[in-house]
């Protein structure tokens, strides 16, 4: 893990630990904040209405997004534990974890063709002249931006174009020119932006029609550029990446610079005050579709990346007494803070592309999850010297990316050695193994229609199953293992005050709002409400919806596994083997005794020095199985055989 290391004070022998406080803070902000930011965020406003995504998206922040990413860092922190095996509180609820990390997988392979993505477009800013910076014959259709003059009537007529009722003008058969654009809108007949044609003719196509067939052939330069993430992640995973917190001082900040320039630029246009205008101010009808709360809730969930199992496997190498509070709010009103200043940046050039296009910024661009690389690379043709921006624009989109796909796979991996502790010492190898594999898996997504395979992807692998995962923990933490206990394994981490002047007994309250009725309340009426209003994708074939369901009952029956495999195995009758499987294990808590010394001040009969406890009961059922052997050997010593002949009977 980045920024670690070893420290038999302050954690396990066989575990690692943060170095400072500052790098979990910086390690768990550029897991956070990610190309989620600077891409999802502004496409759900884009596609909800613009300002009226504000309401749901705060609404599921304070009473569902904080709360649940408190109760993960505080899980992992307590227990220095992955997301597969921090459940030792609870056995039963094991596949919780390996809910979150079939969503983390999933999540992994296609994120990283994301990045894949921003390599190909930074390749291509390699040259003198940006090649999206006008439209080009090569990839362009007459309808692009720069190719599609708008001209009076007399003028075409002058020309000597035939003049359409549609508002276009026509020479040869080939559309040359509008002279009324508001009249061609209406017959769907509208300029395309360079950067959209060059999105979808050069760096991709969009081919998803009916069949697998419909996905389209392969290219070549996309399989290279996916390949080349994952050797990036691979190599990086490779070994302990303790130099990797510098690093992130660097990655952390830099994007920050490079959206406040692009800003900057971007407020200086035409068009811009109308682009903000329509970012932040609300269209309240749109609050009464479900798929607006849905898609609040799991923005939430993919920006801070909360249920996907990532902020367990950062905490669990957190020093024990760590203010987890502090970081929670840190990181996630940091994370919230970005997508909004990224939201920013997208519409104040959406608001000077709908002047140009004379369209409303509704129907700029496309709906769909390439919205970063139309609006942004357009943005950077407006900037003096764009070929610098440009390339340091995508080197950045970059950086955000491996800073959470890192740990998506870390994430993976970590739990498959706490599973497995014989493969700890091949953990390089395990990663660059579950890399190849995740690159194989991910193959589809580098063909022309690949785009829609993500979009399947994204929209199924974290959508209402995590909802389910985070639904469950909380459950299991208010119900199972007792919401004062947990309160008070966190007062024993960060002592009664947080952030250094609240008083944990006061902010607990809100806490035991949150956990034991309005996060689950709200998760399970959005689950619901998105049912009872669910629409089809529309424009996708049934292949792809039949894919996508797949995915997301894949988690849902991973988190039954366990507990049915528990239950299968464990002995007694099964109203002993649930409360077994209820109970904690004698190592659960605490790494350190001088931690578990904390625990037992509160916690009557909680095992301080579990190794010792393991051996003493170890060594007393030898001591029973010895002596109740000698007394079998006593008492049939004494007694004679019973097939031995009697006298008389001979």
């Amino acid at each position: 893990m980045p920024g670690l290391v070893i420290s038999e004070q302050d954690g396990a022998k066989a575990r690692e630990n943060w170095g400072t406080k500052i790098d979990f803070l910086l390690s768990c902000l550029g897991y956070a904040v990610g190309l989620g930011n600077v891409w999802r965020f502004p496409y759900m406003c884009y596609i909800n209405g613009g300002g009226a995504f504000f309401v749901p998206y705060s609404i599921m922040l304070f009473f569902v997004g904080i709360p649940i990413f408190f109760i993960e860092v505080s899980l992992g922190q307590f227990s220095s534990n992955g997301p597969v095996t921090c459940w030792k509180f609870a056995n039963l609820f094991r596949g919780l974890g390996l809910g979150m990390v079939l969503v983390s997988a999933t999540g992994a392979i296609y994120y990283n063709m994301i990045i894949g993505w921003a390599f190909f477009y930074l390749f291509a800013s390699f040259t003198t002249d940006l090649p999206w910076m006008k439209c080009r014959p090569e990839w362009s259709s007459p309808m692009c931006l720069t190719n599609l003059p708008t001209l009076n009537e007399s003028h075409c007529v002058h020309l000597g174009y035939s003049v359409e009722r549609n508002g276009t003008c026509y020479a040869n058969g080939t559309l040359r020119a509008l002279y009324d654009e508001t009249l061609a809108r209406h017959n769907n007949i509208r300029k395309i932006l360079p950067t959209q044609e060059y999105l979808s003719n050069v760096a991709f196509g969009k081919n998803c029609t009916a069949g697998f067939s419909g996905v389209g052939s392969f290219r070549w330069e996309l399989i290279l550029c996916y390949l080349l993430g994952w050797v990036v992640v691979g190599l990086s995973l490779s070994n302990s990446l303790k130099t990797y917190t510098k690093v992130v001082y660097f990655t952390a900040t830099f994007p920050y610079f490079v959206l406040l320039i692009l800003l900057i630029r971007g407020l200086m246009l035409p068009g811009h005050r109308e682009g903000i205008s329509y970012y932040l101010t609300p269209d309240f009808s749109k609050l009464a579709k479900a798929k607006v709360w849905k898609d609040a809730a799991q923005q939430i969930f993919f920006s801070i990346d909360a249920s996907w199992g990532g902020l367990i496997a950062l905490a669990s190498y957190n020093k024990f007494k760590n203010d987890i509070f502090r970081d929670t709010l840190f990181v996630t009103l940091g994370n919230c803070f970005t997508s909004v200043f990224a939201g920013f940046v997208v519409f104040t050039y959406l608001g000077f592309l709908a002047q140009e296009l004379n369209v409303p910024i509704s129907e700029v661009v496309e709906k769909g999850p390439a919205l970063v690389f139309v609006v942004y690379p357009f943005a950077v043709t407006m900037l003096p010297a764009p070929v610098i921006w440009s390339i340091l624009f995508f080197f950045m989109l970059i950086l955000l990316g491996l800073d959470t796909q890192l740990v998506l796979v870390e994430t993976c991996v970590t739990s498959l050695v706490d599973v497995v502790p014989y493969l700890r010492p091949f953990k390089g190898r395990v990663a660059m193994g579950m890399c190849a594999l995740f690159f194989v898996m991910g193959l589809t997504l580098a063909t022309e229609g690949g785009v829609c395979i993500l979009r399947v992807m994204d929209d199924f692998g974290g959508g209402w199953n995590i909802f389910i995962i985070a639904t469950i923990e909380c459950f299991a933490i208010v119900h199972i293992y007792g919401l004062q206990r947990f309160l008070m394994d966190i007062e024993s981490m960060t002592g009664k005050r947080v952030c250094g002047f609240c008083g944990w007994s006061l902010v607990q309250y809100w806490f035991k709002a949150c956990w034991s009725f309005v996060t689950p309340v709200l998760l399970v009426f959005t689950m619901v409400f998105s049912w009872t209003n669910y629409e089809r994708m529309k424009g996708f074939p049934d292949w792809a919806e039949v894919m996508g369901w797949l995915i997301a009952f894949s988690v849902i029956v991973a988190i039954f596994i366990p507990a049915i495999y528990l239950l299968c195995t464990s002995r007694g009758t099964l109203r002993e083997r649930i409360r077994f499987g209820l109970t904690p294990t004698v190592d659960w808590g605490p790494a350190l005794i001088e931690h578990r010394r904390l625990v037992a001040e509160y916690v009557p009969g909680f095992v301080i020095d579990p190794r010792k406890h393991i051996e003493l009961e170890t060594t007393t059922n030898k001591q029973n199985i010895t002596e109740s052997a000698n007394l079998i050997t006593e008492v049939s010593a004494e007694q004679p055989p019973t097939d031995a002949p009697n006298e008389q009977g001979k």
